[in-house]
């Protein structure tokens, strides 16, 4: 006798702290059946990048689930109070706590959700219909929506593409097998967090200290997260909602122009860095550990009989800078490109610029029947700015994607308090305050 197959109300693909956060709203709905799924074999974190002294850059309150739904059991704060150490914490009047704490925090809501499956690979998701078919290495499962949160891909320099991975490769590899730094010549390439806080690991253990580092950077100097308080509001809900009712001309803009408030370095590390550059050179007498090129870009990398030569050039002209090194760490970011179990679906999908287009409720703009929905998490900066790949509105973001599951208000994703104005230009821009708004497309 053959049975229909179980559909789930939604299959969550990849679990990241985006898609466990949709795991965690949605855990206590009656009647609403989902499944998350994850090829490691349980939760971390970009361990790659997980150097000791690593802090998050936002606020421990900015969680999985507290900024939508404060009384949810699944908050770092009850987090805290069942690991016996909240008044600990708020003795260190730390406001942004480390990095390996909020991985902690992550790994223990995952092991309170019971439709977690770890281990499991997704392959392809296929639409037959009536639900999509998502393929994986542990069978076909059939589901009304998808959520992906599978991440972004590591971007490598165009000459740094193709060399040794053992002596080229992403800081997101850093940390995932002991590494053999003393007495090595050492190039990292990044301004940003990451290349920071690369050369500040490096710098840090005497057995392990490069005997010489070289750190280039296209910006201009080593730049602060702006974080002072106005700037902050860019990554409250009514600037998500007013950034995605820009024209579509102006929002590269102006995500460019405020890059420094979601791509710079945290104002602690700076100074950190800078002491310990001090410290080194100028106390311990041990001459300039590390060479900082600001304006400079890595244009070629050849291996030699006597390491790697790589060549730097300013973007104002001038002559190249030659340096010698045995290692290159490359802290160059991650780059936006389409989900890879998404491909079976792309002739069905509107893109643009090769992308695809993200409606107002997170949901990508499809030629299927409109209540059936791939969600994307973390790849829509084009449309919602600079907060979609911050932590700040991962609460809210995966608040609009179960109000627009459920097909109601059940979580409050409406305007907030602000000091400015972030209203939504034009009386008919879509409110993904609201269950199933959907923005204009084909669907």
């Amino acid at each position: 006798m053959s049975t229909t197959p179980r559909t789930y109300d939604l299959v969550g693909i990849g679990l990241g702290p985006s898609n466990l956060s949709l795991a965690a709203l949605t855990s206590r709905e009656p009647g609403f059946s989902a499944v998350f799924l994850d090829r490691k074999d349980a939760f971390d974190w970009h361990p790659g990048l997980m150097v000791p002294d690593a802090e998050m850059q936002v606020h421990f309150l900015k969680d999985l689930v507290t900024p939508v739904d404060p009384t949810n059991p699944h908050s770092f704060l009850a987090f805290q109070v069942e690991q016996k150490r909240l008044y600990r914490l708020l003795v260190t009047g730390r406001s942004k706590v480390p990095r390996r704490e909020f991985e902690q925090y992550c790994r223990w809501v995952s092991q309170r959700l019971d439709n977690l499956r770890f281990g499991v690979t997704t392959e392809t998701v296929e639409w037959d219909g009536s639900a999509f078919l998502v393929h994986t290495t542990d069978g076909v499962l059939r589901a009304r929506n998808v959520a992906t949160g599978t991440g972004l891909t590591a971007k490598l320099p165009q000459c740094a593409v193709g060399h040794d991975p053992e002596t080229v490769f992403h800081a997101e590899q850093l940390m995932r097998r002991p590494r053999e730094f003393a007495g090595k010549r050492v190039a990292v390439i990044g301004g940003g967090q990451s290349g920071a806080e690369v050369v500040s690991h490096l710098l840090a253990s005497e057995a392990q200290r490069p005997a010489r580092i070289v750190w280039g950077t296209r910006r201009t100097n080593l730049l602060p997260l702006d974080d002072s308080p106005f700037v902050d509001e860019l990554f409250l809900p009514d600037y998500s909602r007013h950034f995605h009712s820009l024209p579509e001309a102006e929002r590269e803009d102006v995500v460019r122009r405020l890059r420094m408030a979601s791509d710079g370095i945290s104002l602690s590390t700076l100074q950190d860095l800078y002491r310990r550059l001090y410290d080194l050179e100028l106390l311990e007498g041990g001459g300039r550990p590390c060479r900082i090129l600001l304006d400079q870009h890595l244009t070629a990398l050849t291996r030699t009989p006597e390491g790697l030569a790589t060549t730097w050039q300013a973007s104002r002209g001038g002559d190249p800078v030659h340096e010698d090194v045995d290692i290159v760490i490359c802290a160059t970011g991650y780059e936006h490109g389409m989900s890879e179990p998404l491909l079976g679906l792309k002739d069905r999908l509107n893109l643009h610029d090769g992308l695809p287009v993200v409606r107002s409720d997170f949901s990508l703009d499809w030629d299927g029947p409109a209540g059936h929905r791939v969600y994307v998490q973390n790849a829509a900066r084009r449309e919602f700015g600079v907060a979609d790949p911050n932590l700040s509105l991962l609460a809210w973001r995966s608040a609009v994607i179960a109000n627009s599951l459920l097909g109601r208000e059940r979580y409050d994703t409406g305007s907030v308090s602000t000091a400015l104005d972030w209203e939504p230009l034009g009386s008919d821009a879509p409110d993904p305050s609201r269950p199933g708004a959907v923005a204009a497309g084909r669907a």
